[in-house]
């Protein structure tokens, strides 16, 4: 390593439209004494990595790696890290760590904010105001309906959280129930016990990563049990729910209604039915945007940069 190597490398690709710059300012109010050093433009990466111990950015591909001969942390900028070549990061003896943790706050809260809009129905109140419709309409109460949120990671966890105080019955599902969680009941994805929580759901949220367990979780089967009067909340992955029995049972009622902050396909097709339905909320992919990402994630970065110098375990770390 030469002797002006910088100390940790930031990759010129941003996020949730936030300039990366943010970022290297937010890591350098933290790390005074560190060199930290924004790469912006390809050349940069490729010289800048060569000497870096600590590189942070949202993707590395497998050129990139070869270059970055003195790298001993990734700090990938996202939550997932299947993207990365981690394999191959894994063979180099480089540590892997995510974002975590991250959205749990904003996406907690866009999750809340979709189920009181479907109880208050505030998105009729829209529709009508568009209309100038001056005519009243039955809304429901969020208080004594059960919530089952599928996933009860960092982001799960918030949701659940953000429940608190609205005098909901809460379900768990994750694939350890024995684990237990924050929710008043947990149960494993076993097919009797994932239908008894479908049965008596009235909001399903789902919060988990996509995995073989959930790639087509929700099918058809999993709508016919959820109750005519339930509502979807998808802030996971869009595969998690097969969209063509979505739309089948949005458009035959036996749903009430979904929100989707993620779809299958993804960008959803200008010509999707879904588009169509008003009993469908769909916002694209942003529910993960807040103005504090960077600050929470400059403060993981920050801790393991400590914790890599003191030979500690690394927070985050998924190799």
């Amino acid at each position: 390593m030469t002797q002006d190597a910088p100390d940790v490398v930031v990759l010129r690709k941003s996020t949730h439209g936030t300039p990366v710059s943010q970022y290297v300012a937010d890591l350098r109010e933290r790390l005074p004494d560190r060199e930290i050093v924004h790469a912006r433009t390809p050349h940069e990466e490729r010289e800048l990595l060569a000497d870096a111990p600590v590189v942070a950015g949202m993707e590395l591909d497998e050129d990139l790696l070869e270059r970055a001969e003195a790298m001993e942390l990734f700090a990938c900028a996202y939550a997932g890290t299947g993207h990365l070549p981690l394999d191959a990061l894994e063979d180099r003896g480089v540590a892997v760590t995510n974002a975590s943790g991250v959205h749990g706050p904003n996406i907690g809260e866009h999750v809340v904010g979709n189920l009181l809009v479907f109880a208050r129905r505030l998105h009729e109140g829209w529709r009508r105001q568009r209309n100038r419709e001056w005519r009243s309409f039955q809304s429901r109460e969020l208080q004594d309906s059960t919530v089952t949120v599928v996933g009860l990671g960092a982001i799960g966890q918030s949701v659940v959280e953000r429940l608190e105080g609205f005098g909901v019955e809460t379900v768990g599902v994750r694939y350890t129930p024995e684990k237990g969680g924050p929710t008043d009941d947990v149960v494993g994805f076993g097919d009797e016990e994932f239908h008894d929580a479908l049965a008596r759901t009235d909001y399903f949220v789902l919060a988990c990563p996509l995995t073989e367990t959930t790639r087509g979780l929700v099918g058809e089967e999993e709508l016919k049990t959820m109750p005519p009067d339930a509502v979807l909340v998808n802030v996971a992955r869009g595969p998690v729910v097969d969209t063509d029995a979505l739309v089948w049972a949005l458009r035959g009622n036996h749903l009430r209604g979904a929100a989707l902050d993620v779809t299958d396909p993804e960008p959803l097709p200008e010509n999707h039915p879904l588009w169509n339905f008003e009993n469908c909320l769909i916002t694209p992919h942003c529910s993960g945007h807040t103005p504090d990402y960077y600050a929470r994630l400059a403060d993981i970065v920050a801790e393991n940069v400590r914790r890599l110098d003191d030979g500690e375990e690394l927070e985050n770390r998924v190799v």
